[in-house]
């Protein structure tokens, strides 16, 4: 969660997200080179491209289920590359799975918190 203070330092021009030249591999196998992009608050954005294109990828980057390995990836201004995906989750973003990977008998909310994790926060 984060202050009133660390609001004060960004402008509604500013990214609320952005990624900056990102870069991920899945061992070997390099799968992003170089993506940047920013969504400012209150905008809708949509990521679209073909069949391996990277679209998942990026998502699973910025959520830090993919290791960034190299470029930056920013919310609010803070850096979310070193952070631990519940970390993450904490500050209100979560990814749904594309397929069926969910629990037919929770709710849309109680899904998505399903990753949250009961570790102290800091």
């Amino acid at each position: 969660m984060t202050n009133a203070a660390d609001h004060s330092a960004t402008t509604s021009d500013d990214p609320l997200l952005s990624l900056a030249d990102v870069q991920a591999s899945y061992g070997q196998s390099h799968v992003l080179y170089g993506v940047t992009l920013f969504a400012r608050r209150g905008e809708v954005v949509c990521l679209l491209g073909r069949n391996g294109a990277g679209k998942s990828t990026t998502l699973k980057a910025i959520v830090g289920l993919v290791e960034v390995m190299g470029g930056d990836v920013r919310f609010e201004g803070r850096s979310l590359v070193s952070l631990p995906t519940h970390r993450i989750s904490r500050l209100g973003i979560g990814l749904v799975p594309e397929d069926r990977r969910i629990f037919s008998e929770l709710t849309v909310v109680e899904n998505l918190r399903v990753g949250e994790s009961d570790a102290p926060a800091g």
